[in-house]
């Protein structure tokens, strides 16, 4: 018998094994076959990596509004093969200026329920993913913003077939829809979900999309589409929350990838306020002192060393990561090999830390650990153009189905709830506490990796809450240490450490070491989490290998 933690990014809809796929020129992967075919569209249009990227993303928006979409936020990095350069773009939710230490706190100052703050205008942040395409097209992009819109709204206005994975989520869900054009959209007259086939249409997103064609992303930040926002977050929250002033002032920030050397590979992702390049960076410098090629993947051995860099790590995210734009964030501390090393010191092979206490790396604060769950209604999407330009893009609006406001064809996110909801522990400030303007702490960690010759050899990301350092870092161990195939390094069981319970995934070889790792001291905890890997990597012959997350309705199509 096994046990899904209560807070498993969605929920768990199966797996089925999906071999990679081949093609010399671009390739793209993503978590949903008509999202993918709406970026090969693009692509062979004369469109690059980012027009098909951007072109995804809205569709994901629609076939997947349990996800992501317009309501929510995310990180994109571009590669620019002729300059050999990287952007990184952060499109997360901002707090509302009136915003502070006390939004989640009840009337006694204690921190409010978790699920009393999920579904409700409490939890919404400013949304930035319209923002952050429009910047990213802007800087990189080659068709017209308009044409991009276009194979979303198609699907929007003749409708596209229910997915077995929207299906059973509406069926676990469908019920806190409150909206009732929401409901009236995705379930029947009495309350089912539509059937798996079904063809659904939303002419409300194919209407956002036209305006957004025409206009840009102003139509949601400015008018009556932000005045209906503000208006919707408000009936929900029953006071005024967001703002049209918090939607006009909100920007995507350009900021610096992070990149750090793995094994002689260069690995870079988002820099603060996401955790997941420097969290990633920091578990893969602890193992960098293990030898895991010697080690078989699902191995006892493997499973100890990485849930153990895996407790390492995270106590100092927990600790020291935030929004850097607020509070110093000790990065080049965390990631200094001779930190890292002494870290590394702390694991035993025949013990168990169980729980790991942070460290005390350079020109880090005296703060207290945060209190409170993160993001885990997310999806990835990986592509490379033929002329060798790459876009890795996480984007979410946070649980499943997010805040469930429903408003002009989709969902709000409830990112909020990412903030610690105690704004200070043990006498001291919390990192990740509230404030107003303040981007919440994520772990959503577009990747790149480029070989010692510089050339990119992999996009991927993932989904997963906090568990998508884990997906993706246990991704870059197999590829890199292990050598494995793509398809078969995402079929791999999912494991790691949160810095609390070793986590396997249920009925998957890996959980059959339950055992074995109890002796060593290890508390299991047996998932059941779709993930959301999406990878594409080089092959060394020729082209590109695409490779979809089993556990979801992905594709991965390329030409």
């Amino acid at each position: 018998m096994h046990a899904d933690s209560p807070l498993a990014p969605e929920a768990a809809t199966g797996f089925r094994p999906r071999a990679a796929a081949h093609a010399e020129h671009a390739m793209v992967a993503t978590a949903h076959p008509l999202a993918t075919r709406a970026a090969l569209r693009i692509l062979r249009e004369g469109g690059n990596a980012t027009d098909a990227a951007v072109a995804a993303a809205l569709v994901l928006g629609l076939v997947e509004p349990q996800s992501s979409g317009l309501g929510g936020g995310g990180f994109l990095l571009q590669y620019d093969a002729a300059r050999k350069e990287i952007s990184a773009w952060d499109g997360r939710e901002t707090a509302p200026q009136a915003a502070g230490p006390d939004w989640f706190l009840a009337e006694d100052g204690e921190p409010m329920g978790f699920w009393n703050a999920l579904a409700s205008g409490r939890a919404v942040g400013v949304p930035g993913l319209p923002r952050m395409l429009e910047a990213a097209h802007r800087a990189r992009g080659r068709l017209p913003w308009a044409r991009l819109a276009q194979p979303a709204i198609e699907l929007a206005e003749r409708g596209f077939p229910v997915s077995p994975r929207l299906n059973r989520l509406l069926a676990a869900e469908g019920m806190r829809l409150a909206d009732a054009a929401a409901r009236s959209l995705y379930l029947d007259a009495q309350g089912r979900p539509w059937p798996v086939g079904h063809r659904l249409r939303n002419p409300a997103y194919a209407s956002t999309l036209r305006a957004l064609a025409r206009k840009g992303a102003d139509v949601l930040y400015g008018g009556e589409r932000a005045r209906a926002i503000v208006a919707r977050v408000r009936a929900s929250a029953g006071v005024p929350r967001i703002s049209e002033s918090d939607l006009a002032r909100y920007a995507a920030k350009s900021r610096a990838a992070l990149c750090g050397e793995y094994r002689g590979y260069r690995i870079c992702g988002m820099s603060p306020p996401s955790s997941g390049a420097s969290t990633t960076l920091a578990m893969l410098g602890i193992l960098s002192h293990s030898a895991l090629s010697a080690m078989r993947p699902d191995s006892v051995a493997a499973i100890h060393a990485f849930s153990e860099a895996g407790r390492l790590a995270y106590a100092d995210r927990e600790r020291y990561l935030a929004d850097s734009d607020f509070v110093p964030v000790p990065l080049a501390g965390l990631l200094a090999p001779d930190y890292l090393a002494a870290r590394a010191q702390r694991i035993r092979p025949g013990q168990s830390l169980r729980w790991a206490p942070p460290g005390a790396p350079q020109d880090a604060l005296a703060l207290a650990p945060p209190q409170g769950p993160e993001e885990a209604g997310t999806t990835h999407l990986s592509v490379v153009d033929a002329q060798g330009n790459a876009v890795a893009l996480t984007a979410s609006i946070e649980s499943a189905f997010g805040s469930r406001i429903w408003v002009e064809g989709f969902f709000l996110n409830n990112q909020l709830t990412d903030f610690s909801f105690a704004p200070e522990r043990e006498g001291l400030p919390v990192a990740n506490r509230v404030e107003g303007g303040k981007r919440p702490l994520s772990s959503m960690s577009p990747t790149f990796v480029f070989d010692p010759e510089g050339r990119l050899v992999a996009v991927l990301g993932s989904a997963g809450g906090s568990a998508i350092i884990n997906h993706v870092a246990r991704t870059l161990v197999a590829l890199i240490d292990w050598k494995m195939a793509p398809d078969a390094a995402l079929a791999l069981g999912l494991y790691g450490s949160r810095n609390g319970p070793t986590e396997l995934e249920a009925d998957t070889p890996v959980a059959r070491q339950a055992d074995a790792l109890r002796v060593l001291g290890h508390e299991i905890r047996l998932r059941d989490d779709p993930s959301g890997l999406h990878l594409v990597l080089r092959d060394p012959t020729g082209g590109w290998w695409g490779a979809a997350d089993p556990r979801r309705d992905g594709e991965a199509a390329g030409y």
